[in-house]
Parts: C-alpha cells; sequence; structure tokens
C-alpha cells in the first residue's frame, strides 16, 4: 500500500494507520531503520488526526453558539480569530 500524506487521509483512515503502526512498534521486531520510519510516519499522522479533530471541535463551537447569524468559514489553525 502507497503512503498517502497525512493530510489527504480521513481521520478514521489515520487512527487505523496508526493503531497498526503502533502494534508493529511495540511488537519489538523490527530493525532500528525501520522502526525510526514508522515512528516518524506515526508522528506525522497523529499531528494530522489532531488538526483534524482541533477542526472539528471549533466547527461544532460555531454550530452551538446561540448567534443564528454566525457564519461557517473554513478552519485555519494559523489565524488569530
Amino acid at each position: 500500500m502507497a503512503n498517502k500524506k497525512p493530510e489527504n487521509m480521513s481521520f478514521e483512515e489515520s487512527l487505523s494507520e496508526l493503531d497498526s503502526l503502533v502494534n508493529q512498534l511495540e511488537n519489538g521486531d523490527l530493525d532500528l531503520e525501520d522502526a525510526l520510519k514508522k515512528f516518524e510516519r506515526g508522528i506525522s499522522l497523529a499531528r494530522s488526526s489532531q488538526t483534524k479533530l482541533t477542526e472539528a471541535e471549533q466547527r461544532v463551537e460555531i454550530l452551538l453558539k446561540d448567534d443564528d447569524t454566525s457564519e461557517l468559514i473554513p478552519f485555519d489553525p494559523e489565524s488569530d480569530i
């Protein structure tokens, strides 16, 4: 399976792959170089998943506001809104 970029994966896909990587790393049968590559991939997946969770949390927060005139805008983690 070719590795997709974490930002192009769904949250569920990222979580599933991350779970698989953790199991492989915990098994301890990998050589150091493979373990480091899998660890690096896992960090990328975890960061991407956290970003997706933060975006979802912001969207839910906006939807639950009492103000019905609030405009939904795409989440930009770099903005200072």
